[in-house]
């Protein structure tokens, strides 16, 4: 029971250092990160200020960079177990495919077939090939959670954070929310061994949040995007969360429902609303959900924001106090 409680005691001091190393190290360099993003001129418009200023864009790959700095140097200290190793190379080929999809349109279909076998390192690592539900039992799932679920699980998770983005630290802060509380549900399920990766991009993250909140001074582009959904799915499919990670990223899916609805629908396209002199977002349609609350009520960008964050924190509450290993 002592050499137990001494193992789980060092996993969580390993796993602390992993978020607080590349946090603190993101923070402190991301401003020379932007200014190098602006003297190259790699730069986008935020089209909810009134004076449309260009912002430092594409910096989510200091994300990834620091994440595989941060798991380096720690190996030196920590014997870290296989799967912390894949992890981070899937989560690196999904950060590479960011920096291509940020460079060339490949098309939509080239996109998904190549993501979709990014994470096949994943498959032999994966311990988890059976849900554990109270009052139910068992249900193994065996081949189909190797061959389908992890693949389509990192997949999808990726573009369903890619796509649930817009405003100043949407994004990346609704992207916290949902790793901080996988970690969580982690701890308290006293299995972590395998998540140290996800660590240390979460820790990325959030020192990349500091700059990335509104008003914004950098924007995080597809490659960190892809880079942090890929780290959402890969801490799912690792731990076995399949559907309490469901349930944590339902406000991600609808997004998705509706933007589906959307082009079902042929509605005129759009891509931004627009910004008043008094700071009122002007919507387009509520066929995103973002844009529900603008639509029908006068909300800042920043209020809009934080609405959805409080929609995600709730429905990762209920994921975190899930019962079984699910």
């Amino acid at each position: 029971m002592v050499f137990s409680s001494s193992v789980s005691a060092l996993e969580n001091f390993m796993l602390a250092i992993n978020i607080l190393f590349p946090l603190f190290v993101t923070a402190a360099f991301m401003p020379q990160f932007i200014r190098a993003l602006h003297r190259n001129n790699i730069v986008a418009k935020d089209y909810y200020k009134k004076d449309f200023p260009f912002v430092a864009d594409r910096g989510g790959i200091a994300i990834l960079l620091t994440a595989m700095l941060s798991l380096s140097l720690n190996s030196l200290f920590f014997k870290f177990t296989p799967t912390n190793y894949v992890a981070m190379i899937v989560i690196a080929l999904f950060g590479l495919f960011g920096v291509l999809d940020d460079m060339v349109n490949i098309g939509r279909t080239s996109k998904l077939l190549i993501m979709y076998y990014c994470s096949y390192p994943l498959i032999q690592y994966t311990g988890h090939t059976s849900l554990s539900i109270p009052d139910v039992g068992y249900i193994y799932l065996g081949i189909i959670y190797f061959q389908f679920v992890i693949p389509t699980y990192v997949l999808v998770a990726s573009n369903l954070v890619n796509m649930h983005s817009g405003y100043n630290g949407l994004a990346s802060g609704l992207s916290i929310i949902v790793l901080l509380s996988l970690i969580i549900k982690s701890v308290l399920a006293y299995d972590v061994e395998n998540i140290i990766s996800v660590a240390a991009i979460t820790g990325a993250t959030i020192g990349f949040y500091i700059y990335d909140k509104n008003p914004s001074k950098v924007f995080w582009g597809n490659v960190g995007s892809l880079t942090v959904g890929a780290a959402i799915g890969t801490i799912i499919v690792i731990q076995g969360f399949v559907i309490s990670g469901f349930v944590m990223l339902i406000p991600h899916t609808v997004n998705f429902l509706m933007y589906a609805y959307w082009k079902i629908k042929k509605y005129p396209s759009a891509k931004f609303g627009k910004v008043r002199e008094d700071g009122i977002l002007e919507v387009p349609n509520p066929f995103t959900l973002k844009w529900v609350l603008p639509y029908y009520y006068k909300v800042t960008e920043k209020q809009a924001t934080y609405a959805m964050y409080a929609l995600t924190s709730f429905f990762c509450l209920v994921g975190i106090f899930m019962p079984g290993t699910m």
